[in-house]
């Protein structure tokens, strides 16, 4: 561990600015690497048609993310339960979106794996994850909202005996956990479609969690969430317009687990849907459009999500990406108010 213990706030923010520099860095000579093999993304075929020159920039940066990020935990973090447990989550999905940058690399289209594929695996990890939460890290299945109101998702509990230890199953609340978990890393997802905008928006939720995570009193998950945010600044040298070098699923959905693991750690799991208000608003407008059209036969928006939308409009991509940095701010300004109102 380098730094000094002793200063906390110190700690993350240097994780913050070695995160940066490793994946700054690296990003490079990853970027090199992706053109010698020709790994290049997919563009789909019914986007914006000026995006089709993006056709075979390299992809799956996030691996890069994820190694700055392990990187920096392990300079400066203590290796808690806590903190090991959100390293794996991480590490967990972003290995099922390598799966999917690699599937659809190796057959040359813009989908990877099916729905159904990624639902499993995220089912799979989100339990897990909850479970391990709940029994291992202590944490309650109450979920609290602004104003001192909580619901208590453990009311039906399941206590089967494993291995002769007795296993607390919250039914609904990790029901509670995959919803959170694959919506946030499915929203996300789907905000990376323009150069800068997923790991920007990224970047701020997270230097959000790091403060909240500070102020809950787990330094080593604010440090994680500081080094998060340091290696998307890192990631966006590179990826900002004209991009170079794309996160892929390995980047986006390891981020939004990232993101709800944290939020389940520190007991925010309402108030992160605020601070990621931003990715809420570009799932539902997916969400809108396909219920829209299949009940009318009327699209709501000229494209989903919604920041296509307003490229249709005539909008320039680094106009969408900088104003949505300004609302993902705002609403991440907003969550962490609401978060002083917790019960």
């Amino acid at each position: 561990m380098i730094g000094n213990p002793a200063y906390p706030t110190y700690q993350v923010f240097l994780a913050i600015a070695i995160a940066a520099a490793v994946t700054g860095l690296l990003m490079p000579l990853f970027i090199r690497l992706m053109r010698y093999e020709g790994l290049g993304q997919q563009i789909r075929a019914d986007g914006p048609q000026r995006h089709l020159v993006k056709q075979g920039t390299p992809t799956m940066g996030g691996i890069v993310i994820l190694v700055g990020v392990l990187v920096t935990c392990a300079l400066l973090a203590r290796w808690t339960t806590d903190l090991v447990l959100a390293v794996v989550v991480t590490l967990a999905t972003g290995s099922l979106g390598l799966l999917d940058d690699v599937e659809s690399v190796a057959h040359g289209r813009s989908l990877g794996l099916t729905p159904p594929q990624k639902m499993a695996g995220l089912v799979l990890v989100s339990v897990a994850f909850c479970l391990v939460a709940v029994n291992v890290c202590g944490i309650s299945a109450e979920v609290r909202f602004p104003g001192g109101a909580a619901v208590d998702l453990g009311v039906i509990t399941w206590a089967p005996e494993v291995a002769g230890t007795t296993v607390q199953v919250p039914v609904l609340y990790v029901v509670f956990v995959f919803l959170l978990m694959a919506g946030l890393s499915n929203a996300v997802n789907l905000t990376d479609g323009l150069d800068g905008l997923s790991g920007g928006c990224t970047m701020v939720v997270m230097l959000v969690m790091a403060m909240v995570a500070f102020n809950y009193e787990e330094v080593n998950l604010a440090i994680f969430a500081a080094s998060i945010a340091g290696a998307c600044v890192g990631f966006l040298w590179h990826n900002c317009y004209p991009a170079t070098i794309f996160m892929g699923d390995t980047g986006s959905l390891a981020l939004g687990a990232a993101f709800a693991a944290l939020a389940v750690l520190t007991k925010t799991e309402v108030t992160s849907l605020v601070m990621g208000g931003l990715f809420i608003v570009e799932a539902l407008s997916v969400i809108i459009q396909v219920a829209s059209f299949k009940l009318t036969g009327k699209r709501v928006f000229l494209m989903a999500p919604i920041h296509h939308h307003f490229e249709k409009k005539g909008w320039s991509e680094t106009k969408v990406v900088t104003r949505f940095w300004i609302v993902s701010a705002a609403f991440a300004a907003l969550g962490f108010a609401l978060y002083f109102q917790l019960g």
